[in-house]
C-alpha cells in the first residue's frame, strides 16, 4: 500500500518540488509531512503543484545562471601549486589533491565544495593540467591547475662579486 505526497522540496532519490510521488504511508507520516518536505496529495494541494512548479523553473533558471556565471570565472582562474621534484623529473614529492584545489579555490575567493572537483586521480606531475569542476546539472567548468618547482635556492656566499661588481666563485670553507 502507498500514500501519494506532494514534494515541497528537493529530496535526492525521491523527487524535485512540485512532484508527486508514491511512498509509504509511515515514511509520508512520520518523515516527510512532519518536517514540511511533503503534503497529502489531496485534490486541495494539487492545484497548490502549479505554484510550487513555477517558483520551481525559477529556481532552477536562477541556479543555472549562476553555474554559467561561475564556470566563465574559473574558466579564467589559474591556480599554481609548487611542489618540490626530484632532480630532473617530472614527478614531484607530495601530490595535488581535491581538497588542496578546493582550499585554493577558497583563497581565491570561491567556495566549492571538494565533491565537486571532478579528480579521479591525484595529480603528481609537473606542468598544466586541465581539472573538470561540476557546478550544476549542465555545467562543467575547466580549471586550470599548474604545477611547478619552488624557484631555485640562491646561496649568497657562492656569488660575491669582486671589486669591479663581477660575480666570482667563493671557495668552501673546510668543514
Amino acid at each position: 500500500m502507498s500514500v501519494e505526497v506532494i514534494l515541497k522540496t528537493k529530496i535526492e532519490g525521491l523527487g524535485s518540488e512540485a512532484d508527486i510521488v508514491s511512498v509509504k504511508p509511515g515514511y509520508a507520516r512520520n518523515f516527510l509531512i512532519p518536517k514540511d518536505f511533503a503534503a497529502p496529495a489531496t485534490n486541495a494541494t494539487k492545484r497548490q503543484v502549479e505554484e510550487l512548479r513555477r517558483k520551481r523553473a525559477e529556481r532552477e533558471a536562477q541556479e543555472l545562471n549562476d553555474a554559467q556565471e561561475l564556470a566563465g570565472k574559473l574558466g579564467k582562474l589559474k591556480l599554481v601549486f609548487v611542489l618540490e621534484s626530484g632532480e630532473g623529473s617530472e614527478k614531484v614529492f607530495g601530490s595535488v589533491t581535491s581538497q588542496a584545489i578546493a582550499d585554493k579555490l577558497k583563497e581565491a575567493g570561491y567556495t566549492i565544495e571538494r565533491k565537486k572537483i571532478d579528480l579521479p586521480k591525484v595529480i603528481k606531475d609537473l606542468g598544466e593540467h586541465e581539472v573538470p569542476v561540476k557546478l550544476g546539472a549542465d555545467v562543467v567548468a575547466k580549471l586550470n591547475v599548474v604545477v611547478n618547482h619552488p624557484a631555485p635556492k640562491v646561496d649568497p656566499a657562492e656569488e660575491a662579486p669582486d671589486a669591479k661588481g663581477a660575480k666570482k666563485p667563493v671557495k668552501a670553507k673546510k668543514a
